[in-house]
């Protein structure tokens, strides 16, 4: 029979048909009891067995006819079999859950009219138009509510609707609705679902219909996606778009089951709905039972394989009884029944009866009891003797026993062993292996039980006689505990789990204890815990892991069997580390990329949903901006401002929260980006390695970084180069060329290429190997205790080794294995060894770091020094070969050493020139760009005392000229890098040798003392000069009295000048200095040409002062006060004829202007200019010009100084500046005057010293060197300074020159005359006259 739906007063038919020879028997039930047919007068048997149901009587009350109907056939000398069980439904009163309402549509568009009764009536209900019955189609269709669609609606469709039940009586009508039509509307309309699809469960064979009724306008287009994967529904005859885009499946099988999802467009918008289909499918056989044909005492199965969805389950009936497992009877392998020791009475119909939701289906077997075959005419065998249980367990026994008295050897005998439970009559058997085996051991025993055993031997003829029965007791097996049941376990925290459980259900004695065992999922490090209740909380458990349990009860006999493992997590938390590997990556002037590794396995503490940026200004304190992204590994900040400085910090987050952040790690966003208007240069090198079919080509980069590369071109080909060319990506350092040809040469080609276009192509050749090599890999190893050596059939070594350099000590290696798939995603147990050196020096070793990531930073590098990195994979007993080797050289860093051997000797033949002599720093860190020299007479003088001279970086010695004989000095270097300065080296002190004291002519050759006032004024003549000579005593005494005149006119103007001024400079501090210092200077720099010579008289100011300039970023100040004792008065004379070249020069003075320089003041008092030296301001390539140059140059082309004197207060600096480095063009920054008084100090002229020429053998500096001339111009003058880039127009500096005197250049020309009588009168009234002027100046 099958599932009918009827309605009342109806009658029907369930039909059922059963074939054998005798005829069986038919009978009925109704939910599971038999129907007595007999007496019965609306159910009747018709002859054919089907059941026949007259006037199907259903109300609410009384529903006698509905239920489940099952036909039974039945043969009495065979047995019984059942029909499957057939469900019928009686439709319920006609009544509508909802009734159509009157509406209006817009023509092209859809309408939904409703209908809705109980599923049992729909296949009732019709629908009506203007009381005409209504034709359907795939424009007009019901849903299997009842619901009636009209799509792409016209003018024919208006009209009245109704829907009709007619179930039986007389028809139902719902309420009438209208529909009326309307015009297309001219405005667009928004897209609205009428009816969305809605879940469906169907089962396989029926039809389903997912509505998808919309309106708007523009009128729409539908289509549908399954699975969230386009599906074209012409596919199939199944599947059905109806008009107006729903979607009709008919005959579903399950693989339509799914999401099918409804895609709404207009043009103007879109809107989607989903639903699911559940496919579900009737029990249905794979395997049906076979008929079985068996003697008794044997074991049979029968089999019986089903499916369905959902899974059915599965009984077994015996002649239409169901079968209840026992010991004898058993169902195995979840659907098979197993029946052991048969007897006669096992005879009969077996049916495998299978059920779920949607239907039921029965499949049947018949059991047929043997008898014995007769024995044929001969002996048979005597009951075998003395039947012993040799082994008695609590679960099986060894029978042993003899051959029969009848048949000694019983070479040929078989034995049967039968055996029963004491007081069953059911024997099961169990034969021997072999003839002639006289023991058998019987399997599957119930401990403590009594078993009857009897053996039978048979020989050709048949079985004989019987043993006596043997009884034997199995032994009582100890009760221990059975599994605890109900064990569950549960996470209370992020470090905590609960485990429950129950008392065992088996046990003889009760429980003493528990024991929990536990341990991390994936180790094998279990862990228990004696616990007397039946719950227990485990703590300090690691977070987010999982963790298996168990319980064993124990009682007296000892532990019981364990329960199954249940496997919990704890809870996730916030991280509890910090991601790793954080590496920055500067990609140009706005951008850095960011990469890092997540945390630490063991301290994610949940899955990871993403990282948090932080990042900000370096500079200062600056806002944080914060940025979150997903869970990729690398993050392109973007938007920066160009060369700045920023800082990053990393943090993982998870559903809990963020956790803690990686330090601080900066990167300075590039100046300005890469240069893309000329083609890169020629790659800096380029290597092949020949194999059979292929080469192997490497190369490294341009050595010029500043042009854009976007990629290289690789051109090959069999003697030219030019037959194949392929382009690989920028960051490739390497590439395999395929498909060669063996034993053939070939020419290689690689250019590095930008938008611009190719560059200088690099040419190399290689010939393949032959066809007879196989070894396409090379198998080497490089230093042996760090390299595993390969199994015969390695691994695939790493590719794409790149290094990345991201600091000073720092660069990150990546790699991509090929062994990997296609998303590199590392699956299995494998790891990477990475290994670099470096080749300074040569021996080097290797170091060598495991990873099990695609990436590795490598820390604790050198700076400025090239590496070679390579990477090999290692998965058990198989490692690879190394990898390509990729190259990187770290940052530049400071110098973090001193230049070092320093030494110091005094030069042959002038004894005031001495030779410092030095070797670069042992740790340079990048390429030194220069040197400072730092001397002073006092080693514990604060280092901004100290005199300073630059040297270029490729010069190890330099000159020091005019240094005071028999003084001891102290030496100091330090070296720079484009970095900036590094540290100082010790001092080193060198003594001055002592002069001779001589005539006149040997000028120079003496000292000055070391301290002198600050109200020192220098002798109005030679006599008590440093290079003055004995006199007469009238001579003498003549000097004194015009030294004492002198005296008392400055005293006089010192008084006017005091009214002048508005601060008075203090003397306290100048007590303290030496004699050759400035009033206040910052630092005192010798100047490394030869200076202009002063005039005979110097007037100077104390405010004239250069703009400032950046300052240097160094913490102690370069230029300071340096009280070293120089013997200011020598100093080179210079042959006048050089007067018109230095006119020429523009930063030369002309004639009396150099009265402005501070170089006659050092040169009459032993007073420095003062420089400010920006070293570490300056980028590399303009440290030339902005330090003083320390080439040896002729005088003529020397540079200048431009300095000036200042009070405390007002500090300025005079620089020097490479006249030949300078534009014409340049602007230059100037000196400024600011009022006061325009006399501050005088100097007379002294004698200047003889054979102190300028030797250019080395670098040297001599000091301030003078220049006379006999043109007192007036003249606009500008300092020449080398600044940052900056111009600015020269501000013009008015400096009032001194009054001519003539003599003056006749004392330079002369130094060896003596002053005569005559002569003095004539200074003398020369001086009167220049008072005079000075006394004008001074007034005005």
């Amino acid at each position: 029979p099958v599932d009918t739906l009827s309605v009342r007063g109806a009658f029907i038919i369930l039909n059922c048909s059963a074939y054998c020879e005798p005829s069986p028997k038919i009978e009925w039930k109704k939910d599971g009891t038999f129907l007595n047919l007999v007496s019965d007068d609306r159910r009747q048997l018709l002859p054919d067995g089907s059941l026949l149901i007259n006037g199907v009587v259903h109300s609410k009350h009384n529903k006698p006819d509905e239920g489940y109907y099952q036909c039974v056939a039945t043969v009495e000398s065979l047995g019984t079999i059942v029909s499957r069980t057939a469900k019928l439904t009686v439709a319920g009163l006609p009544r509508f859950t909802s009734q159509p309402e009157s509406t209006s549509v817009y023509r092209g568009n859809s309408v939904i009219l409703n209908c809705e009764v109980n599923a049992d009536l729909v296949p009732f209900v019709r629908w009506e138009q203007d009381r005409q019955p209504l034709f359907l189609d795939d424009r007009v269709f019901t849903l299997p509510s009842g619901t009636l669609i009209i799509s792409n609606v016209t003018d024919g469709d208006g009209g009245l609707y109704r829907c009709v039940i007619e179930s039986g009586g007389s028809p139902k009508y719902s309420d009438e609705a209208e529909l009326k039509v309307l015009p297309d509307p001219e405005v667009p309309l928004n897209l609205v679902f009428l009816r969305q699809p809605s879940p469906l469960t169907k089962v396989t064979g029926q039809s389903a219909v997912f509505p998808c009724v919309t309106a708007g306008f523009p009128t729409p287009v539908i289509r549908w996606m399954k699975n969230k994967e386009e599906f074209t529904i012409e596919s199939s005859e199944r599947f059905l778009l109806l008009a107006g885009g729903s979607l009709e499946i008919s005959d579903i099988t399950e693989d339509d089951a799914g999401t099918y999802a409804c895609i709404v467009y207009n043009g103007n918008e879109t809107i989607e709905a989903q639903a699911d289909l559940t496919v579900q499918a009737p029990p249905e056989f794979l395997k049906q039972p076979a008929n079985i044909y068996a003697h008794e005492s044997m074991d049979i199965v029968f089999e019986c394989e089903v499916t369905g969805k959902p899974t059915p389950t599965v009984k077994w009936n015996k002649n239409g009884d169901m079968v209840i497992p026992s010991d004898y009877f058993k169902i195995v392998k979840e659907h098979n029944l197993q029946v052991l020791g048969l007897v006669k009475s096992d005879e009969g119909f077996y049916q495998c009866i299978a059920e779920n939701d949607v239907g039921n289906a029965q499949a049947g077997a018949q059991l047929i009891i043997l008898e014995h075959a007769p024995a044929t005419t001969g002996p048979l065998p005597s009951a075998p003797r003395d039947v012993v249980a040799s082994l008695v367990s609590t679960r099986f026994i060894k029978l042993t026993w003899r051959t029969p008295a009848s048949d000694p050897h019983g070479d040929n005998l078989t034995y049967t062993v039968f055996y029963t439970k004491e007081g069953i009559n059911r024997e099961r058997v169990e034969n021997t292996n072999r003839p002639g085996e006289m023991q058998v051991t019987i399997q599957n025993l119930m401990p403590e039980t009594v078993y009857v055993f009897r053996v039978v031997a048979q020989n050709k003829h048949g079985p004989g006689e019987s043993s006596v029965p043997l009884k034997v007791a199995t032994q009582p097996e100890v009760q221990l505990p059975g599994p605890a049941p109900n064990i569950r376990a549960y996470a209370n925290s992020p470090t905590s789990i609960t485990v429950t459980w129950d008392t065992p259900l088996s046990g003889n004695g009760e429980i003493q204890n528990y024991k929990l065992y536990y341990m991390e999922k994936g180790t094998d490090n279990e862990q228990d815990v004696d616990v007397g209740g039946h719950s227990y909380t485990i703590n300090g458990l690691k977070k987010y892991t999982e963790y298996s349990f168990r319980v064993v009860a124990y009682n007296k006999h000892g532990p019981g069997v364990s329960t199954q493992d249940v496997v919990v997590q704890t809870l996730s938390d916030v991280p509890s580390a910090a991601p790793q590997n954080l590496s920055l990556e500067v990609r140009n002037s706005k951008s850095i990329m960011i990469h890092w590794q997540p945390p630490p396995a063991g301290t994610q503490n949940g899955q990871i949903t993403g990282y948090k940026i932080r990042y900000r200004k370096a500079s200062r304190k600056s806002e944080v901006t914060e940025s979150i992204g997903g869970t990729q590994l690398f993050q392109l900040i973007e938007g920066l401002e160009r060369g700045t400085e920023y800082s990053f910090r990393v943090s993982a987050l998870t559903s809990n929260g963020t956790g803690p952040a990686t330090d601080w790690i900066s990167a300075e966003t590039f100046e300005s980006d890469l240069d893309e208007t000329r083609v890169p240069e020629v790659p800096s090198s380029l290597h092949v390695r020949p194999l059979v079919t292929s080469i192997v080509v490497s190369w490294t980069p341009p050595e010029n970084q500043n042009i854009v590369v976007r990629g290289y071109a690789i051109g090959y080909g069999i003697g030219s180069p030019h037959a194949q060319t392929i382009k690989v990506d920028y960051k490739q350092r390497y590439y395999t060329i395929e498909n060669l040809d063996p034993s053939s040469h070939y020419v290689i080609t690689l250019k590095a290429f930008n938008n611009v276009g190719e560059g200088i192509p690099l040419y190399e050749s290689a010939v393949t190997r032959p066809h007879t090599d196989t070894s396409e890999v090379d198998l080497f190893v490089i230093n042996a205790p760090y390299t595993p050596v390969p199994d015969p059939s390695p691994m695939m070594p790493p590719v794409g080794v790149q290094a990345s350099i991201l600091s000073h000590d720092t660069i990150r290696i990546t790699w991509a294995d090929n062994s990997l798939p296609k998303n590199q995603k590392i699956t299995d147990a494998r790891y990477y060894t990475v290994r670099w050196k470096t080749n300074i020096p040569a021996n080097t070793k290797y170091k060598t770091a495991n990873t099990t990531t695609l990436s590795y930073l490598v820390t604790s590098l050198k700076p400025n020094t090239l590496y070679e990195f390579s990477v090999m994979v290692t998965k058990g007993r198989r490692s690879s070969t190394w990898s390509m080797t990729a190259h990187g050289t770290t940052f530049e860093l400071v110098p973090t050493s001193p230049p070092k051997d320093v030494t110091v000797v005094s030069k042959e033949g002038k004894p005031r020139t001495i030779i410092v002599n030095w070797q670069p720093p042992s740790e340079a860190n990048g390429k030194i760009t220069g040197y400072i020299i730092y001397y002073s007479t006092d080693v514990n003088a604060e280092i901004h005392d100290w005199v300073i001279e630059p040297v270029v970086g490729n010069r190890l010695t330099h000159q020091i000229q005019e240094l005071t004989l028999d003084t001891p000095y102290y030496f100091k270097i330090q070296a720079r890098n484009s970095k900036g300065m590094g540290p100082m080296s010790e001092a080193v002190q060198f003594r001055t040798p002592k002069g001779k004291v001589s005539s006149l002519g040997s000028a120079g050759k003496g000292s000055r003392p070391l301290d002198i006032g600050p109200d020192y004024k220098p002798p109005m003549s030679g006599s008590n000069s440093p290079h003055g000579s004995p006199t007469s005593p009238l001579d003498s005494n003549m000097l004194l009295v015009i030294i004492v005149s002198v005296g008392v006119i400055t005293i006089v103007i010192v008084v006017i000048v005091a009214v002048f001024c508005t601060r008075r400079t203090t003397s306290h501090q100048k007590k303290k200095r030496a004699a050759c210092k400035s009033v206040n200077g910052s630092h005192k720099y010798k100047g490394n040409s030869k200076d202009v010579k002063p005039p005979d008289l110097w007037i100077h100011h104390e405010r004239l002062e250069l703009k400032p300039i950046d300052k240097s970023p160094d913490p102690n100040p370069i230029m300071t006060d340096t009280p070293i004792p120089r013997n200011s008065q020598d100093i080179t004379p210079v042959d006048n004829s050089m007067d018109s070249n230095i006119h020429q020069r523009r930063n030369s003075y002309r004639g009396h202007e150099s009265e402005d320089s501070m170089s006659t003041l050092a040169g009459r008092r032993g007073m420095r200019p003062k420089m400010m030296m920006p070293f570490d301001s300056q980028p590399p390539q303009q440290s030339v010009r902005n330090t003083p140059s320390t080439d040896t140059m002729p005088a003529s082309s020397s540079q200048t100084c431009c300095a000036d004197h200042q009070d405390p207060e007002s500090a300025t600096a005079s620089y020097l500046a490479n006249a030949q480095e300078e534009d014409s063009g340049q602007s230059l920054p100037t000196a400024h005057v600011r009022p006061s008084h325009p006399l501050k100090s005088f100097a007379v002229p002294a004698v200047p010293p003889t054979g102190s020429t300028y030797d250019p053998a080395l670098p040297s500096t001599p000091l301030l060197t003078q220049q006379a001339s006999n043109h007192p111009v007036h003249s606009v003058k500008t300092a020449s300074i080398g600044t940052l880039g900056r111009t600015r127009p020269p501000m013009p500096v008015v400096v009032p020159s001194a009054p001519d005197v003539q003599e003056t250049t006749r004392m330079l020309e002369d130094s060896e005359s003596n002053y005569e009588p005559d002569e003095l009168t004539k200074e003398m009234a020369h001086l009167e006259g220049l008072m005079k002027d000075l006394n004008a100046i001074t007034t005005a």
